[in-house]
């Protein structure tokens, strides 16, 4: 099931559009949900390689 990242023109982050993390991206939106929810904001350094350096 695509997450938030699904409708993103970015390659990088189209890469992550199908993980089952509740990604956000970096807005004023997703500050005030984890404040309204009381969670901390993990944040993506958005780091990528090709397959063959993993």
């Amino acid at each position: 099931m695509p997450n938030r990242l699904a409708h993103e023109a970015s390659p990088y982050l189209l890469q992550h559009a199908d993980n089952p993390v509740d990604w956000w991206l970096w807005s004023a939106a997703a500050f005030e949900e984890a404040r309204r929810r009381g969670v901390p904001v993990l944040l993506s350094v958005g780091y990528s390689s090709c397959h063959g350096c993993q």
